[in-house]
């Protein structure tokens, strides 16, 4: 039987473990050992590379290249310059930004080589981009990934030469239109010497550093991370929606060819994205430690003679509250499925299928209720305009908390009074089940986040009653609830803004995991704490709405006087 102290325990244990991974690991010292990543050394660097901002062609980014090259040569690597005209598209941006009217201008990047044993291997390249925003310091974005490439390779040397070439790309103008990157994957001699890619960005000031995209066949690139990475943050699910997105990094033109490639950034803090406020005391040291940790495994893990790894088939990966990376073959998620429905089927034989169509009609209308209640209230934030795009993106956290209390509201006034039966929380589950079946046939390596907490469920569900199938229901709304939060997080940061709503998956999921531990409260009571959860989430969309402008706006969104 479901009682109030198992859900209990359930929400707690389940929401810190969701907190918990989304935090980054502490910062190391000047002091941490030498073959180690130190976000304080890599601080240092970004000290000086982001005092001020330094657009492609500004005298404070020719500044920025020479200590780049200064810093390469200390490093004991080659050092390369590698120049091209900017792009007529990219060069009208850049006189938007300016008031200028400037007709031409050079790129130019900036290549150290850490040479290996054998320079007849393919090379491992970490990129990054060196040039800010119009009126960005740009200290994560993408000074940080400057900063750690540079430490990575001190680190990598502390350790003795690798076997291969280390190549570290720093390109410009990215910001403008990925042109370095463009013109180096296209014409530079040297990449035909790259066998593997990482890539670091970031969007904002803070938070885990993911690993949100690779190139096609990722399967042995997969197991590799999954090997190496010791505080993981990856998601196939997140590879598949960075797919269809309209969004670019400079590993975009590197995906033209054949490389092992992994791209890793940040989006915590994201109202300090392209912000005059992304400063070096700003930045989260944490962040810095955390992409730079990646890397460095990574990095470590791809240099020996035997570490590029080959293409194999695009698998499913997810990271478990950071502490392990979960990866799988595409197909297995036929069996997870077939587990699943199998699962909920022998529950039902056992306590009858009385019930499934109520949770299927308790679904469509928590589902609808939600996705409403947070359209509507994110439209009450707006103010029916569209919003300036860095200001709602200083607002995110705002907007969490709006779209966590429609969820809560919605919930209370669909769920809140009812006694969910077996047959009614597996008719809640079916159109999740169609969904996860839709999925596995069209996005194989996306649809994990639906099917795995599924399989949970009807695993707890299908448990003899007694303690067994109480522990058993605990333990999978532990699980659900904490790798929930931390998606849900990451959602609102990616689209929130815009798409509050894409929330509502993750919230019905975590429903679904509950609904075992849930005991009815009374209709009065349910829609009182509806009311008030609505009412705040009002308030807090008010707030947003008549709110000054945020401080941390990118200088060229704001108009010109």
């Amino acid at each position: 039987m479901p009682t109030r102290l198992s859900l209990i325990i359930a929400l707690l244990v389940g929401l810190v473990l969701g907190i918990y991974a989304t935090i980054p690991p502490a910062p190391r010292g000047v002091d941490a050992p030498a073959t180690t990543f130190s976000a304080a050394r890599a601080m240092a660097d970004i000290r000086i590379i982001a005092a001020k901002p330094h657009p492609t062609g500004s005298a404070e980014n020719a500044a920025v290249r020479a200590y780049l090259q200064q810093r390469m040569a200390e490093l004991g690597m080659e050092v390369l310059t590698d120049q091209a005209p900017l792009e007529a598209r990219s060069l009208k941006r850049l006189n938007r930004w300016s008031g200028r009217l400037d007709t031409a201008m050079t790129l130019t990047n900036v290549i150290g080589i850490l040479p290996g044993k054998d320079r007849s291997l393919p090379a491992v390249a970490l990129m990054a981009h060196h040039d800010t925003v119009w009126g960005s310091p740009g200290a994560a974005d993408d000074t940080t990934g400057v900063a750690a490439s540079l430490e990575v390779v001190r680190a990598i040397k502390a350790a003795g030469q690798p076997e291969r070439d280390l190549i570290v790309l720093l390109t410009d103008a990215e910001e403008l239109g990925l042109d370095g990157a463009e013109h180096f994957f296209a014409n530079n001699p040297l990449r035909n010497r790259i066998g593997a890619i990482i890539n670091l960005e970031a969007r904002g000031g803070g938070g885990r550093a993911n690993m949100f995209q690779t190139s096609r066949g990722n399967g042995e690139a997969m197991r590799l991370y999954a090997t190496h990475a010791e505080q993981p943050a990856a998601s196939s699910l997140a590879a598949f929606i960075y797919s269809v997105l309209p969004n670019d990094t400079d590993l975009t033109p590197a995906l033209k060819g054949s490389y092992t490639a992994y791209n890793l950034a940040f989006i915590g803090r994201s109202g300090l994205y392209h912000s005059p406020l992304s400063t070096p005391e700003t930045l989260d040291q944490g962040s810095v430690q955390d992409i730079g940790n990646q890397t460095l495994e990574l990095t470590r893990a791809l240099l020996p003679r035997d570490g590029m790894p080959g293409k194999a088939p695009d698998t499913v990966f997810f990271d478990w509250l950071g502490v392990i990376t979960l990866h799988y073959p595409a197909g297995l998620g036929w069996l997870i499925l077939g587990i699943a429905v199998a699962a909920f089927g022998w529950s039902l034989r056992r306590d009858g299928s009385a019930g499934v169509a109520g949770g299927v009609g308790r679904f469509l209308g928590l589902a609808l209720v939600a996705g409403l209640l947070t359209y509507g209230i994110n439209w009450l934030s707006l103010g029916g305009s569209e919003g300036e795009y860095y200001d709602r993106l200083a607002a995110i956290p705002r907007l969490e908390a709006m779209a966590a209390l429609a969820g809560i509201a919605a919930f209370l006034l669909v769920i809140g009074p009812w006694r969910a039966t077996t047959g009614a929380i597996a008719g809640f589950a079916a159109p999740l089940i169609l969904l996860a079946v839709y999925g596995q046939a069209v996005a194989p390596t996306a649809i994990y986040f639906v099917s795995v907490p599924l399989l949970l469920v009807a695993l707890a569900l299908a448990m003899p009653n007694g303690p067994a199938r109480s522990l058993a229901g605990i333990g999978a709304a532990i699980a659900v609830i904490s790798y929930m939060v931390p998606l849900g997080h990451f959602v609102m940061q990616g689209v929130g803004p815009d798409m509050p709503m894409a929330a509502v998956l993750p919230f019905v999921l975590t429903v679904t995991a509950i609904l075992p531990l849930w005991a009815p409260i009374g209709q009065r009571p349910a829609r009182l704490g509806a009311g008030l959860a609505a009412g705040l989430a009002v308030a807090i969309a008010l707030w947003v709405q008549f709110d000054a402008p945020a401080k941390t706006v990118a200088v060229y969104a704001v108009p010109r006087t």
